[in-house]
């Protein structure tokens, strides 16, 4: 459904709030306090996933309402949101990246390409999943992951 008819059948803009996954696994588990700052890192995705994080982040899902922000430091996040494959030129950026956010601190996989490679997987300048550069505590499968994808994976983060 288109999102005009949508507004003529519901009076509203925003889309409902997507079901809320499960936390983190035990061994991982953080409690973040009901509000994620993220700081995105692209580690050599083909844009597609960037795509839905801004729908996700944009005035019909508004991942923001739930206590998720997108931040432009390190310093200043909780969580590491990686689209994908991890290239050789990006291997290095995405560990010491990972290595400046505080503790405690979440990496969310976001796409195929950051959790198996994709149809990147075996490429000459792919070292491969973002698991095999540092510890991914939630995954968020697709090609792309759509917008609602996304916003619940960040819930689930919030507790909200």
């Amino acid at each position: 459904m288109s999102l005009l008819r949508k507004i003529r059948a519901t009076g509203r803009v925003a889309e409902p709030a997507p079901p809320r996954p499960a936390a983190p696994g035990p061994d991982r588990a953080v409690e973040l306090g009901g509000s994620v700052q993220v700081r995105h890192v692209d580690a050599g995705s083909c844009n597609g996933c960037e795509v839905e994080i801004a729908s996700a982040f944009g005035p019909v899902y508004d991942a923001e309402r739930y206590g998720a922000r997108l931040v432009a430091s390190p310093r200043h996040a909780d969580v590491l949101l990686v689209t994908g494959p991890v290239t050789r030129n990006m291997e290095v950026a995405l560990r010491r990246t990972f290595e400046a956010v505080p503790e405690p601190r979440l990496v969310v996989a976001c796409g195929d390409c950051a959790l198996n490679g994709g149809v990147f997987a075996g490429a000459y300048g792919v070292v491969g999943p973002v698991s095999d550069v540092v510890a991914v505590d939630v995954e968020v499968p697709g090609c792309p992951p759509a917008p609602e994808v996304i916003v619940a994976a960040l819930r689930g983060l919030t507790g909200r």
